[in-house]
């Protein structure tokens, strides 16, 4: 489904059909099978833990669009082939590896399979639960001989053991005996393919830059095959040709039966299969059992991997099945306890919103030294690098319901350090330059303009590791790593911009890249430097904390870091001085120095099948215009929203709201809770609907490629900090809500200092409950309160501030007169 033209007017809709996909507070369910949308559902049903992850691809492991099982951090490497080469281009690339696949339970009834696009199905559901996260289906099957088969499955990707996955299979025949054969595999589907290309995650080469490379070459070498003997224990091992980093995987299996059974077990170099032959008498279930463990390592032997595997399948034995299951559940209830959010009144909202926040669970839970991949371990899109989508759109919300998954994400990019220093270096930059896109901490982006030149990921960083420690008061992370991080990013920034005398001088920052990478590049582009000037500004007053309040940690970070105490002076005034660009005639700040004399692209004659742009237009095509792949500016007032007033946010979201593509699922968001904050409710509400069926919908057409996790975790910002007014700006905390008048009530959750308080939003009133701990303290509407665990606070509402029409105008901004007096006209440039 495409995104609605932004030519027209964009109703809150409910995007699913319901007769398909009924509504249900805490399940997915899908209640008849089509192969129209098979990429689609195998993400949407897709499980994972953050290390281990399994698209929702059918156990009979022929029916499918993208067959698929990925291991954070389980890549190949590959030369870049650039076709000029450049001094401190990337030279190696990464690309997410599809690991060896377990899924596979194949049925035989009558020797006749079961293919699901042309099985005689009188039944079918298939359900994603999120409180117990078990994927389960059920279906009615009549063979092509009539007799009614009755398949269920479940399947589970573990929270508590981060190397292990479950599954069962049960068959029972209805009304008639037949010879029913299950077979159960491990299959390595990892044997060439295209050949690779170099892509970026903006800008293509003439295909889509948001899928994943392919190897014309075999990836993974076999190292082990093993075979056991009364348990049906069955394990294959590889290691990767180019990288050297090696897996282990292997499974358990128990049939439970009262009929007549038969085993055989067949291993090669690319399958490991146990097949059960059973004469099934009817009204007799068959229940298989396969508990599968993973393993990689970024060089240990196959051997010693499948040691691993051993260890892990020997514990689930003797633990049982049972208790697997329930450890599950038991997790997900800790885990919705601290992040669920209830929107009162609105059934089909509230199931994508759960649906969206047990995607972030699913990508980060067990990531624990690994980055958290744009696609979480759902998919091969963006080649499973690690991009800024962490630490802006996913940490704000781990920092405020889960915030030692939070710290783990913050860990990895502290252990990257030495990687973005030798960065720093190649750009001939002092500090670190932490990599735009990434695996294994080394650079992979091939298009540096949208890639590399993006350098506002140094501060994303530092903004995220610094919002964390507010929300925290982790200054143990902070004393110890923290610290350095932010230094070393602020010295980058030091040395990256330059000093020009303008009165009493000012600092500029020129040829970067914003967030925008329709615009790549430029001179002081605005969130760039925004960004750049909180992280100076907040490197320099940690460094002047730990000197007074730990000097002993002081000490040592000097020492570690060779910091010179004219270092943090100059950051300070860097800091104050930092050029942040304003037209006072339009009273707008420009995207960057130029943006303004550039044409505006007429996006409402643009036809739908030109987008997004990126895919069908020239890169300099673009650049030559005032178009948005996304929030750039807009982005920057929320990040840093207590730099701009409130009218100068009005103002900016009016200017640049009509020239954003929304062609990136990065944008909806940010559109959303700006446009509540700024009092454009419709269009908020129209925008946090279109994110939270980014995937389930496939609004973008590439949900196939994998869960935009960004997106997901991006929806708790729209509705916590944009309908729900949550704020927090250098460790003081506010709330100014803005309820749709369409809702009942809002709901949510945030953890500060340890305790956790329940926000209740309704239209008259915002209640504040302490579920965990001693309380916090919050600005309300202007109004300072204490809430304690000993009883609730009530805050009377009085209005919803203001509430403006509809929305921005669709554009093009015609007439409007830039600064230096001549007149915007819009045109559409020809493809």
């Amino acid at each position: 489904m495409s995104p609605v033209p932004r030519d027209t007017p964009r109703p809150v809709v409910d995007y699913l059909d319901r007769h398909r996909w009924p509504v249900h507070g805490w399940r997915l369910v899908e209640r008849f099978f089509t192969g129209e949308d098979l990429g689609r559902t195998e993400t949407l049903f897709a499980l994972g833990n953050g290390y281990l992850g399994m698209r929702g691809n059918v156990e009979e492991g022929r029916e499918s669009h993208t067959q698929g099982t990925f291991i954070n951090g389980f890549h190949e490497t590959w030369k870049i082939n650039h076709a000029e080469e450049a001094f401190g281009f990337a030279r190696v690339g990464q690309t997410i590896v599809n690991a060896p696949d377990v899924k596979v339970i194949r049925l035989y009834v009558d020797d006749e399979p079961l293919l699901l696009p042309v099985a005689d199905l009188i039944d079918y559901e298939r359900s994603l639960d999120f409180r117990t996260g078990v994927l389960c289906r059920e279906i009615v099957w009549r063979t092509p001989a009539g007799k009614r088969v009755r398949i269920k499955s479940q399947r589970m990707v573990s929270f508590t053991q981060r190397h292990l996955a479950v599954m069962t299979f049960e068959v029972t025949m209805l009304d008639a005996a037949a010879p029913v054969t299950l077979s159960s595999q491990i299959l390595n589907r990892q044997d060439g393919g295209d050949e690779y290309h170099v892509r970026s995650a903006a800008m293509g080469e003439g295909t889509d830059p948001r899928k994943a490379e392919r190897f014309g070459r075999r990836v993974l070498i076999p190292e082990l095959q093993d075979a056991g003997d009364d348990d049906a224990r069955v394990m294959l091992g590889y290691r990767t040709a180019e990288s050297g980093m090696t897996i282990a995987v292997a499974t358990d299996h128990t049939i439970e039966t009262r009929d007549p059974v038969e085993r055989t077990v067949q291993v090669t170099d690319d399958m490991a299969k146990v097949v059960y032959q059973i004469d099934a008498q009817p009204g007799r279930t068959i229940r298989l059992t396969k508990v599968a463990a993973y393993h990689t390592s970024r060089g240990v032997p196959a051997r010693e991997l499948a040691d691993r595997c051993r260890r892990t399948l020997d514990r689930v034995a003797s633990e049982g099945v049972g208790r697997q299951f329930a450890d599950q559940k038991s997790w997900l209830d800790d885990y919705w306890s601290r992040a669920d959010a209830t929107i009162g009144g609105q059934p089909s909202l509230q199931q994508a919103l759960r649906w969206n926040l047990f995607q972030v669970a699913q990508a980060a839970a067990r990531a624990e030294g690994a980055g958290i991949p744009a696609k979480g371990v759902t998919g091969s899109g963006y080649g499973g690098h690690y991009f800024w989508d962490t630490e802006v759109y996913v940490l704000p919300f781990l920092t405020y319901a889960y915030p030692q998954l939070a710290r783990a994400a913050l860990r990895f990019r502290y252990n990257m350090l030495p990687a973005a220093r030798r960065r720093a270096r190649d750009l001939s930059q002092r500090g670190a330059l932490f990599p735009w896109r990434t695996i294994n901490g080394e650079e992979a982006s091939a298009y540096y303009a949208a890639g590399t030149a993006q350098y506002h990921i140094d501060a994303d960083i530092s903004h995220a590791l610094s919002r964390y420690v507010d929300a925290t008061g982790d200054t143990d992370f902070l004393m110890r790593e923290g610290i350095d991080v932010l230094v070393e990013t602020a010295r980058m920034w030091a040395d990256l911009g330059f000093w020009r005398s303008e009165g009493r001088g000012s600092f500029h920052i020129h040829g970067v890249t914003g967030p925008d990478e329709y615009t790549t590049v430029v001179n002081d582009n605005l969130f760039t430097n925004v960004m750049a000037r909180h992280n100076l500004r907040r490197a320099a007053r940690a460094a002047r904390e730990l000197e007074s309040a730990w000097p002993q940690a002081y000490s040592r970070m000097v020492k570690r870091l060779n910091l010179d105490t004219d270092e943090v002076e100059e950051w300070e005034r860097a800091g104050e001085a930092m050029v942040i660009p304003y037209d006072e005639h339009l009273g707008i700040h420009p995207q960057d120095s130029h943006f303004l004399e550039r044409e505006v692209w007429d996006l409402p004659h643009t036809p739908a099948n030109k987008r997004p742009l990126l895919l069908h237009y020239h890169p300099l095509v673009i650049y030559r215009f005032q178009v948005l792949k996304q929030a750039d500016v807009v982005l920057a007032l929320y990040l840093q929203g207590d730099q701009f007033t409130t009218e100068q946010k009005r103002r900016n979201f009016e200017y640049y709201d009509p020239i954003t593509t929304g062609d990136s699922t990065l944008s909806a968001v940010v559109q959303a809770l700006i446009a509540a904050e700024v009092g454009y409710s419709d269009l908020a509400l129209r925008y946090f609907t279109e994110a939270l069926y980014v995937d389930l919908a496939d609004l973008h057409g590439n949900a196939s490629d994998g869960v935009h996790v960004a997106s997901t975790g991006g929806v708790w910002s729209a509705l916590a900090t944009g309908f729900g007014g949550f704020r927090d700006y250098n460790g003081e905390f506010s709330i100014d809500p803005r309820l749709p008048s369409s809702w009942d009530s809002l709901s949510y959750r945030v953890t500060i200092h340890g305790s956790r308080i329940r926000v209740d939003v309704r239209e008259d009133q915002v209640e504040l409950t302490v579920e965990r701990g001693p309380g916090a303290k919050f600005s309300v509407r202007g109004s300072v309160v204490h809430v304690t665990a000993e009883e609730p606070v009530v805050v009377p509402l009085d209005g919803q501030g203001p509430l403006l029409e509809g929305g921005p105008g669709p554009g093009p901004l015609d007439g409007v007169r830039r600064a230096d007096g001549s007149i915007i006209t819009a045109t559409v440039p020809h493809p």
